[in-house]
């Protein structure tokens, strides 16, 4: 009997936990089969196969159709948050306001309002050539003046948009965007004429400008699968970036372009044509006063993303500028300085027809990141700058670029290496242009705009009106500047190797150091230009530190602090070789950038 009672006892605690189980009350039905609860979370796209419910005959029926509604109206779903006591506060772009889109003007309409204020301040120690007619003070007979300068610039951007759709989920079906600048600068030199090309004008310039940054149409032609991948066209002047870190073309122009994306956004494509604009002089910003300029660019380019690897991203590129302002008159800025032809060699107008081939990739693998960008130009141009005395003389341009940047995170230091290689022509006088130029660089790269030698116009003093590396560039082009000349395929090329750190000192303050060595990839072209023999290609080394700050912890107040020195190499202090011994080539920035 003993024997019986336990092992009816050990039974019930056997089936105990299948019968909790089997009347739990997240237990699933006994008859619905794992494959048909997977199809809860079908994709998008998918046909639904379950069942429909069946309808019981003892339910009230829904009302017929002829029935008037019996429903009480309520305000819309951007409005009702006001009947919980969340009221519009304009001034506030953080919280419900019209102004920054978070209800609509009417209908699905909405509109964006960005307002920023740029301020530069920048004190800076730049080569500067003594005026032919005199310096700015007695005694100054030397080829090269005072190097001190100082910019001051200030830019205010209102950019207004106008927007139709629910954008949480899908692009707009519309965008109408105008944004002009306003632009006030000031600059003083310490040599007269190195700023206007009178010098009885003196040493100091002020200036006003303004601009339309962009005015466009953007048009959502099509979505094409379930994820909103999508075809949309943009008509007007727009910002245009060709690769990820600007090297190629980056700027706001005239165009149209094409793009969209496919296979859940893993695809992303661009077409487009895009025609110059006119640059003021002073501010570098758009002069749509002015005659369009005669110089196409057409591309087409192709991001694949999470290929090889989930975080990494490539693109492919062909773009090709087809330029037809050879024939043109002479045309000089606004202080009297020629721009195109530039003052080099022969000074002889040219055409040029250039197509880039390139492939770029930006993203991590695991903890290791890296940027990478390659290009190879092919072409010609209608006359050398240098050996068309007499007749127009071609050359075919045969060019190439490398860029690559690795780096690592350490918690809240990234370890960076930077290199770069842009080809230089070997021989000025033989039918080939073999130095690298890009369309309109902007380059993000060793230091961007903190570093000297990118921020900063170093001029090829003695040999021509032109500059080594133009504002905000890398690139040693001899170009007569980035913004209103024409890209000069006849040129040194560039060298630069460094290493940076960014730290994050705090969640709102990020610390930048970079330290580059600069040269030139070949010596002829500035040996001719400059009639002087080199016995170095060394630039020097250009060290600089900025610092971030952003008290919010948002993009609404930005403070930017940088220094940078550059010190001589060789070829640079055979250059720009004087008998003061206390020229200090150096560049200070200071930027403060107010947002709303």
């Amino acid at each position: 009997m003993r024997g019986q009672i336990i092992a009816i006892a050990l039974s019930i605690f056997l089936c105990l936990p299948i019968l909790l189980i089997g009347n739990g009350s997240n237990a699933a039905p006994v008859d619905e089969k794992p494959e048909e609860l997977a199809q809860d979370r079908r994709r998008p796209g998918e046909e639904d196969k379950r069942p429909l419910p069946e309808i019981d005959p003892t339910s009230v029926a829904p009302p017929a159709r002829s029935l008037p509604r019996e429903t009480l109206p309520v305000p819309d779903r951007w409005r009702l948050v006001e009947a919980i006591g969340v009221n519009e506060r304009w001034w506030d772009p953080y919280n419900q306001n019209t102004l920054k889109a978070d209800r609509p003007l009417f209908d699905d309409w909405f509109l964006n309002l960005l307002v920023i204020s740029d301020t530069v301040l920048e004190p800076r120690g730049v080569p500067t050539p003594v005026g032919p007619q005199g310096g700015a003070r007695p005694g100054s007979l030397d080829l090269f003046g005072q190097v001190d300068q100082t910019i001051f610039n200030q830019n205010l951007i209102a950019s207004v948009s106008f927007i139709k759709g629910d954008t949480a989920f899908k692009p707009p079906d519309w965008e109408i965007r105008v944004t002009p600048v306003f632009n006030y600068n000031y600059v003083w030199a310490d040599e007269n004429r190195a700023l206007l090309i009178n010098p009885a004008q003196g040493d100091t310039r002020k200036d006003g400008h303004v601009a339309l940054q962009e005015a466009f149409v953007d048009y959502h032609i099509r979505n094409v699968s379930d994820r909103y991948d999508f075809d949309s066209i943009r008509v007007g002047i727009q910002p245009v970036t060709l690769d990820f870190r600007g090297f190629l073309f980056q700027d706001q122009q005239l165009g149209i372009r094409v793009f969209g994306t496919r296979n859940n956004n893993l695809w992303q494509y661009n077409v487009g044509w895009f025609r110059k604009l006119e640059k003021d002089s002073n501010s570098g910003l758009n002069d749509i006063g002015k005659r369009i300029r005669d110089d196409d660019i057409f591309f087409a380019n192709l991001y694949r993303q999470d290929w090889p690897v989930i975080g990494y991203t490539v693109q492919g590129i062909v773009a090709h500028n087809r330029n037809r302002e050879g024939n043109d008159d002479l045309f000089f800025n606004k202080n009297g300085f020629l721009e195109r032809p530039a003052s080099l060699g022969t000074e002889r107008g040219f055409d040029y027809d250039v197509t880039y081939f390139g492939f770029n990739g930006d993203g991590h693998f695991g903890r290791f990141n890296l940027t990478h960008a390659a290009y190879l130009a092919l072409g010609n141009i209608s006359a050398n700058s240098f050996t068309s005395f007499f007749q127009e003389e071609e050359a075919d341009i045969e060019s190439w670029f490398l860029a690559v940047e690795p780096s690592v995170d350490f918690d809240w230091i990234r370890l960076r290496a930077q290199g770069l290689y842009a080809s230089g022509d070997k021989d000025p006088f033989d039918d080939k242009a073999q130095g690298f130029d890009a369309i309109f660089e902007n380059p993000q790269f060793a230091g961007a705009d903190t570093s000297y030698w990118i921020r900063q116009p170093v001029p090829l003093i003695g040999g021509g009106g032109v500059v080594l590396s133009g504002r905000n560039g890398i690139l040693n082009s001899l170009r007569s500047s980035k913004e209103q000349g024409q890209s000069n395929f006849l040129n040194p090329g560039t060298v630069l190797l460094g290493v940076g750190a960014d730290f994050d000192i705090l969640p709102e303050l990020r610390v930048f150091a970079n330290i580059n060595h600069i040269s030139f990839a070949e010596k002829p072209i500035v040996e001719v230009a400059r009639n002087q023999p080199l016995t170095s290609k060394s630039i020097g080394w250009d060290t600089s530190v900025s610092l971030l700050y952003r008290p919010k912890f948002t993009q609404n107040i930005v403070l930017r602090a940088s220094g940078a020195v550059l010190s001589g190499g060789g070829a640079f202090q055979e250059l720009f070789a004087t008998e003061r011994s206390g020229d200090k080539f150096y560049s200070v920035l200071f930027n403060l950038i107010l947002t709303y």
